[in-house]
Parts: structure tokens; C-alpha cells; sequence
């Protein structure tokens, strides 16, 4: 399948069963600004255009989500709870980014969408949402030109920064993209 832009990514996800209901049990929480974001978006994409009929392995499905009123780890771990209930077999990660800037050393976000084009590469930072309504939105804060070609860069924050950059760097040599998806190149 070919994927050219953000609409041919969100109907990619619409038709994709296991995708929607990872979705629709994160909307189901009703959290504030919420988005699974990184690897559940940039893997079905890099999956796709490897033509992959299998779908590779995560470590976790990231949610975040953005509360700065309630910003206790204890509560996205009761989150991730929830999920598990509701959607087993599922390796739930929840995140409130009201907070991860202090994990991250970052100025404070702004939002859930601040924060993913904060996230170590330009492929990477990707999210999806549905609204009240149902409808899918995709947040591709650098685009998704990357993604599409199999780029891997940092993000301008994590370029900005050498301590964040060396940071980027072990997780390139951690990660090992390029073993799952050979297409994938460093830049």
C-alpha cells in the first residue's frame, strides 16, 4: 500500500481493527488533551510500507494525556489499570505530559501535542486521537515526511541540546530499528 499523506495514515488506522480498539478504550477514560502517540502510529506506518502483513511487536502502547491538576504518577499507574481491565494483553503506558517535562528536563509543555513534537525524533513524534465524535486526528508536529521515507532525526529540541542529543544517540544504538524495519536509515 502506498501512504502519501496524513489522510491515507488516518484511514491506514480506521481500517485497522486492533488499532480502533486500542483507541476507543483510551477515549473511553475520557482524559483530558489524550493521544496514543510514537511507536503505535510510526510502527503501523513503517509496517505498511515494508509491506508487513504481520504486525511487529511493541514494547508499549503510549497514552498520554494532559492534566496539569493532577500531576501524581499514581494516577496514570491507576489509569494503565483501567486499560488493562478494559483491554487486556495490551502493554499500556499512560502519561500525564503535565509532568514529563520534569522526567525530561524540558521547559514545562504546553499541551500533549507541545509535548509530542518535544519527543526524541522527528518520525516518532506522531499521535492519534478520536474526538467526541468519533473522528481520528492526526498530530504530526514536524510532518510526516520522515516517517514516510524512514528517516530517523532528532527533533530540534533534542538537536539543540548535547546532553538530549546524546541521549537521542543511545537510543538510536538501543532501539535497532533498522534490524525490524531494514528501510530505516539514521540521519
Amino acid at each position: 500500500m502506498s501512504i502519501k499523506n496524513e489522510q491515507d495514515i488516518l484511514h491506514l488506522i480506521q481500517e485497522d481493527k486492533w488499532m480502533m480498539d486500542v483507541l476507543t478504550t483510551a477515549q473511553s477514560l475520557h482524559l483530558p488533551d489524550w493521544w496514543v502517540c510514537a511507536g503505535f502510529v510510526r510502527s503501523k506506518i513503517w509496517d505498511t510500507l515494508h509491506g508487513f502483513t504481520d504486525r511487529t511487536s511493541t514494547p508499549d502502547v503510549d497514552v498520554i494525556y494532559f492534566d496539569p491538576t493532577n500531576i501524581e504518577e499514581s494516577i496514570e499507574k491507576q489509569y494503565e489499570e483501567q486499560l488493562h481491565t478494559l483491554l487486556p494483553g495490551i502493554p499500556w503506558s499512560v502519561k500525564n505530559e503535565a509532568r514529563m517535562h520534569l522526567v525530561n528536563g524540558l521547559p514545562p509543555y504546553t499541551s500533549s501535542v507541545d509535548a509530542i513534537s518535544q519527543f526524541p525524533e522527528t518520525a516518532t513524534a506522531l499521535g492519534v486521537t478520536l474526538d467526541d465524535s468519533n473522528t481520528l486526528h492526526l498530530s504530526a508536529p514536524h510532518g510526516i515526511k520522515d516517517t514516510l521515507h524512514f528517516i530517523i532525526r532528532p527533533t530540534p529540541t533534542f538537536l539543540a541540546d548535547p546532553a538530549l542529543l546524546a541521549h537521542y544517540e543511545k537510543r538510536l544504538i538501543q532501539k535497532n530499528w533498522q534490524a525490524k524495519w531494514p528501510k530505516v536509515r539514521p540521519l
